[in-house]
């Protein structure tokens, strides 16, 4: 059982290993914490710690970005969010900039998206930020990489900052001796519930060595409530890889079974329910695919690495990827459906319902409704518009398309594609007219 307050050595044998006592007083020694990418992680983590009344640089490369959090503002959708971001603004503890200061600890959380057809990892992200600090490390600092990285990313961090700063010594040539800290925390928050979870869940601490994770543990006691679970890089690593795939192989057996009963004329939310009633199944809801900064990019990154060894994990990518071209085809055979009938492809309109990656939230990172929708865009000759109350403006991956209120979308369209499961949208099917087609990728 993990204990509130007590990390595991993972430096002895598992089967045998026993709770070691964590730094006291916690994050004592961390008083100015630098965060490099104020994004959906970045910005809420520099939050949390600047409400525990620590000094935290936001560094960002958007100007923006910078300005909105020097307003005491914030760019991103996240409940309670703005309020922690404000008070720690007015009272001193956050600013934002573009050029990296000394700090104590310093925190990489930027992207790490895959490249190519062979979907390779893109870490030139990660790079850039360590060579940043670089400059402004000095002895006892602590860096973490935050991202979520291929299995070997943190070691690659060590290694870039040591060939920047030959000046001081890293985990990877001296070990415990080193200069610099160094180590990984994968996050694990869930999109409009951050603040809770970033403070509640348990954290998995990777350090290169025992020393690193030691000093990690003391910098995130700061705020996290949950357990500090003590591991090596490596395998903090390959944690979080792990459970998004675990994830992704889920939803692609959902995703996959949806169109096998489409074919078979089966109602697949009754059939799940149904299924589900079985004590030991519990099927997940299919959807459009899968979106966003983890799920559809984490399994990649142990794909491309072990292309013989990971054939399910594969496998489950290639099917949540192939589930918006599907949506398609099925909005499609609607649109001719409905040409049939005498009304022509140029006068019909169709209407994508939502577009963010996932319910109730303004991430577009990822979304397979954005695929949706642009597949659609490309291929029809009608009008096309999206009910997305969550954002502002389209992307402009969306020339031609418009953003309408959803009351405007329901009295005008012909096709309704129910992308994303918005609490707006709930029981949509009910205030459609009889003439009105609707293609659900998610349950109505």
């Amino acid at each position: 059982m993990r204990t509130m307050g007590v990390a595991v050595n993972p430096y002895e044998n598992p089967a045998t290993s026993r709770p070691v006592a964590e730094p006291s007083p916690a994050g004592a020694r961390f008083e100015r914490i630098s965060i490099v990418g104020l994004g959906y992680i970045g910005l809420p983590t520099a939050a949390m710690f600047a409400s525990r009344r620590k000094t935290v640089i936001g560094v960002d490369v958007t100007p923006r970005v910078i300005d909105t959090i020097n307003r005491g503002e914030i760019h991103i959708v996240e409940p309670a969010l703005d309020m922690i971001v404000r008070a720690a603004v007015q009272q001193g503890y956050l600013h934002a900039t573009s050029t990296p200061e000394p700090a104590d600890a310093f925190l990489i959380a930027v992207p790490t998206p895959f490249k190519g057809r062979d979907h390779q990892p893109d870490l030139s992200y990660v790079e850039c930020a360590a060579k940043t600090i670089a400059p402004m490390l000095r002895p006892g600092n602590l860096v973490v990489l935050e991202s979520t990285s291929p299995v070997g990313a943190t070691e690659k961090v060590a290694e870039w900052l040591a060939g920047a700063r030959p000046d001081l010594t890293f985990p990877h040539t001296h070990g415990e001796a080193s200069d610099i800290r160094v180590a990984h925390c994968p996050e694990r928050v869930l999109p409009g519930q951050v603040i809770r979870e970033l403070v509640e869940n348990d954290r998995v601490i990777g350090g290169m060595t025992p020393k690193c994770a030691e000093a990690a543990v003391a910098l995130y006691r700061t705020f996290v409530q949950g357990a500090c679970v003590v591991t090596n890089a490596r395998t903090a690593e390959m944690c979080k890889l792990t459970e998004n795939s675990f994830r992704d192989v889920n939803i692609a057996f959902a995703n996959e079974l949806s169109t096998i009963c489409d074919e078979a004329g089966v109602d697949v939310w009754e059939l799940i329910s149904l299924a589900n009633r079985h004590p030991r199944v519990n099927i997940l809801q299919p959807g459009p695919g899968v979106g966003g900064h983890c799920i559809a990019v984490d399994p990649w990154f142990i794909a491309s690495q072990w292309p013989r060894e990971a054939r399910m994990i594969r496998t489950a990518r290639e099917v949540n990827d192939s589930k918006p071209k599907w949506i398609v085809d099925k909005a499609r055979r609607e649109i001719a459906a409905l040409a049939d009938r005498g009304k022509p492809e140029r006068e019909q309109t169709v209407v994508m319902l939502g577009l963010t990656f996932k319910a109730n939230i303004d991430d577009l990172r990822g979304s397979p409704a954005l695929e949706i929708a642009d597949r659609l865009r490309r291929s029809f000759g009608g009008t096309m518009i999206a009910a997305e109350p969550n954002i502002g403006k389209l992307p402009p991956s969306l020339p031609g398309v418009r953003l309408a209120p959803l009351d405007e979308a329901l009295a005008v369209g012909d096709v309704f594609v129910l992308a994303v499961a918005h609490r707006q949208f709930e029981g949509i099917a009910s205030r459609l007219r009889p003439r009105q087609r609707l293609v659900a990728a998610v349950a109505t």
